[in-house]
């Protein structure tokens, strides 16, 4: 029997180290968005509680038993963990929570992370700088890729691949790697509105596996691209992809994002809000691996994802959903939680394109 563990101790846990993905030809390139969630044509319709309550309980019932993809397994942690797991979460930019399912129980955010370090930058350096010295455009290639940095010019191309994210990381303004790691906790405690766990199995596991990431860091710095020692860099950003998450707290860190960069929980204000549609980007050109088009294509919506199982997408003005279920498809996203966001966003009339 698979055991399902709680905050604070072993969860569902990916590297965000070296996750391998496989090459595909044009036909083979399908999500399961493709093939699970058929688009409709659906009447804008006013966000009610009903509404709302009904679109995800149905999203919920629909996909719940979809034994679709595979956890992660290139860590003995991730063979253990339920598959089962499935919490979906809303919440309204004036937070009321609706959710469903196991919203309480949690997964390492992994490359989720990214996205809240990136903004802790553009909130100390200001939007051009992300863009200058990290790149905003795709890299066209894996996450965890080399050869992306040489292809553009000694330059990460985005802060949500691995190379982008170590340098956000090294880029926080801090005196030594303590309190470096302190603001970047604590930036994502804020945008949760809660204090959230850390995984040491996850932590130590991935920190001695992390020889890519090291190697992406020292070719960074050669090329003037680090604000820090790259191998502490390295360490940090290993770190911030050990905090867990629910679906709970996936749900209140979009509604953050959702509500102009203030947290609808505590009122605290954590990222400027002439900054929020800049990560909003982002997320819309990158947040999902090599399936981010077809993602935008059918949603209309920024998101990310981690190996992790979790899934973050952003309705600017009018929703937060957090999604945790850890069977990823082949590019590293959770098939349940694709499946589950694409038709909750579709079925409420609220892609931000279709506006």
């Amino acid at each position: 029997m698979k055991k399902v563990f709680k905050r604070g101790v072993m969860t569902l846990s990916v590297a965000c180290v070296s996750l391998i993905l496989m090459g595909t030809t044009a036909v083979e390139a399908k999500g399961p968005l493709t093939t699970e969630v058929k688009t409709q044509a659906v009447q804008k319709t006013s966000l009610t509680e009903e509404r709302i309550n009904t679109v995800l309980k149905e999203a919920y019932e629909k996909f719940k038993d979809n034994q679709e993809g595979k956890n992660a397994d290139y860590i003995k942690a991730l063979a253990i963990v339920d598959s089962k797991m499935f919490g979906i979460t809303l919440v309204t930019p004036d937070g009321k929570v609706y959710e469903i399912g196991d919203t309480k129980e949690v997964v390492s955010i992994q490359s989720i992370s990214k996205v809240f370090t990136a903004a802790k930058v553009m909130q100390e350096k200001g939007d051009k700088f992300i863009q200058e010295k990290i790149g905003v455009n795709a890299t066209g290639l894996p996450f965890n890729s080399i050869i992306a940095i040489e292809l553009h010019g000694g330059s990460a191309s985005n802060p949500f691949v691995n190379a982008g994210a170590i340098q956000s990381t090294s880029w926080v303004e801090a005196k030594d790697s303590k309190e470096r790691w302190d603001k970047i906790y604590g930036n994502m405690d804020d945008f949760a509105g809660t204090k959230l766990g850390f995984n040491e199995e996850v932590y130590h596991s991935e920190v001695n596996d992390n020889k890519n990431n090291q190697a992406i860091s020292k070719i960074l710095d050669a090329r003037g691209r680090m604000g820090s020692d790259p191998l502490e860099a390295t360490t940090v950003y290993t770190k911030q992809c050990s905090v867990n998450v629910s679906a709970h707290d996936l749900g209140m860190m979009a509604a953050t994002f959702a509500n102009d960069g203030v947290n609808p929980k505590t009122g605290k204000k954590v990222l400027d809000k002439k900054y929020v549609p800049k990560i909003l980007a982002i997320m819309a050109t990158a947040g999902l691996y090599d399936n981010a088009g077809d993602w935008l294509y059918l949603t209309g919506s920024p998101a990310k994802s981690g190996v992790g199982g979790g899934i973050l997408a952003v309705v600017p003005g009018k929703l937060g959903i957090g999604v945790v279920s850890p069977p990823l498809d082949k590019f590293g996203n959770s098939v349940r939680g694709q499946q589950a966001a694409a038709y909750i966003i579709d079925q409420l009339g609220i892609n931000p394109l279709a506006q």
